[in-house]
């Protein structure tokens, strides 16, 4: 909706290098799409996912993530932030600061369903995407007042070098769109949608299409706070 910024840039740099947060903010994109591996073997071979893997195996989502479909990767950053807002509320719970928490100790079920909403049935690559946006129902079925679009956003950051850059934004709409709406500034904060940028896009697996988010993600669009 109003925060597209993504980045998956037509420059032929190598992807998933670099370890910061912020890597999306230089990161160019693969300039091979294609891997010679599972969506699931690609994602446990990059260090980046280390922790994505762990809820996926959690979860028991493997064959799901290996399927015909679309995924939206988060790192371990996003995943980390995550652990750590659910650890938070544990220790509200008990009072205990000290108590161990981690993927082990959140729910399966809880994960296999929250990770749905980053799974598309087919393959969206970015010869699909447009830049008026089209709105999807995730794996996990058609959700009230909620949707996911999937656009371009097109900008011109290196224009020393290119004309412009294409950037895939993968965005959780609530109720209408808020680029739809006359006055972006009256839209109640607890119904404003939540974009996010991929640092990469168009990774074609064996088995699918891969986009990564960038590390400012939070698993889940978890927004609890992470305490102290």
């Amino acid at each position: 909706m109003k925060k597209y910024i993504s980045i998956c840039l037509f420059l032929a740099v190598s992807v998933l290098a670099a370890c910061k947060k912020d890597d999306y903010k230089n990161d160019g994109g693969k300039s091979v799409a294609y891997v010679d591996m599972t969506t699931y073997d690609y994602l446990k071979s990059n260090k980046k996912f280390d922790s994505l893997i762990k809820i996926i195996d959690r979860a028991g989502m493997k064959d799901a993530i290996n399927g015909n479909i679309t995924f939206f990767a988060t790192t371990n950053y996003g995943v980390a932030d995550y652990v750590a807002a659910k650890k938070n509320l544990k220790v509200i719970e008990t009072g205990d600061e000290n108590i161990k928490f981690t993927i082990a100790d959140i729910p399966a079920q809880q994960l296999t369903d929250s990770l749905k909403i980053y799974m598309f049935t087919g393959q969206i690559n970015r010869d699909k995407i447009t830049q008026e946006g089209t709105l999807y129902d995730s794996a996990i079925g058609v959700s009230p007042n909620v949707k996911y679009m999937i656009k371009m956003r097109r900008a011109y950051d290196y224009s020393n070098y290119l004309s412009f850059v294409d950037y895939v934004t993968y965005t959780k709409v609530i109720g209408t769109r808020d680029d739809k709406e006359a006055d972006q500034n009256l839209i109640p904060e607890n119904l404003r949608d939540r974009a996010v940028t991929c640092q990469t896009s168009g990774i074609i697996t064996k088995t699918g299409i891969l986009h990564v988010l960038d590390g400012s993600h939070r698993l889940f669009f978890n927004a609890q706070s992470l305490g102290n």
